[in-house]
């Protein structure tokens, strides 16, 4: 596996790799806007353990940590992160997915996830179906070579499988615990979501595409 970091590998951190497996939820406290850049911070029980310098992965998007007060942490995303992601649209109280770097030692529950997210999605459609929920999905139809039938896929920086994929479109079954414990019990049908797509796939259609 190769190590990813900005400069160096910390505390034995894969930077920039996650699993998809979320840990926590995080609540918008602040937000500021500095030139083209966006600045927010974020309240939740992790935010005390990070560190100075550290990859959070926040609704799929990579971040890096740079302030902690207490329950708090703050974050930067640049004009690229935000005209990919969905953080142009994050409001004070909105609830955010957390996740730490993947550890050398972790097992991987999910799937290879960077952080980086391709673009964004669309909830068209959200089915309780007593004892589980159903998520619909639409995403530009130039991604779809990238999206499997039963494949893994990030959604706000959850590691799912796809099913009843179509062209520009797909569905997930989501269990009470994911649902309980992510943010997509406050999704609504036409909120946008971050979508990052299997990073072995994208590099097959890349290879495929020389």
């Amino acid at each position: 596996m190769r190590v990813y970091s900005k400069r160096k590998c910390k505390n034995t951190e894969f930077y920039g790799m996650f699993t998809g497996i979320i840990e926590s939820l995080g609540v918008i406290k602040e937000i500021a806007t500095v030139g083209t850049n966006k600045t927010f911070w974020i309240e939740s029980p992790l935010s005390s353990s990070f560190k100075i310098d550290q990859s959070v992965a926040h609704n799929g998007v990579c971040l890096t940590v740079e302030d902690i007060k207490d329950n708090l942490h703050r974050v930067t995303a640049v004009d690229e992160t935000l005209s990919k992601t969905d953080l142009n649209q994050w409001k004070i109280g909105a609830h955010v997915n957390l996740e730490r770097s993947l550890l050398p030692t972790n097992r991987l529950d999910g799937h290879f996830v960077q952080g980086h997210v391709d673009t964004t999605g669309t909830c068209t459609k959200i089915k309780d179906k007593e004892g589980s929920y159903e998520f619909e999905f639409d995403f530009p139809k130039k991604f779809a070579e990238l999206v499997i039938e039963k494949g893994s896929i990030c959604v706000n920086g959850i590691s799912l499988t796809a099913f009843e994929v179509k062209k520009h479109s797909f569905k997930v079954a989501i269990i009470p615990y994911t649902f309980e414990h992510t943010n997509l019990q406050f999704l609504k049908e036409g909120d946008l979501v971050n979508l990052e797509f299997d990073m072995i796939g994208k590099y097959i259609l890349r290879k495929l595409s020389l």
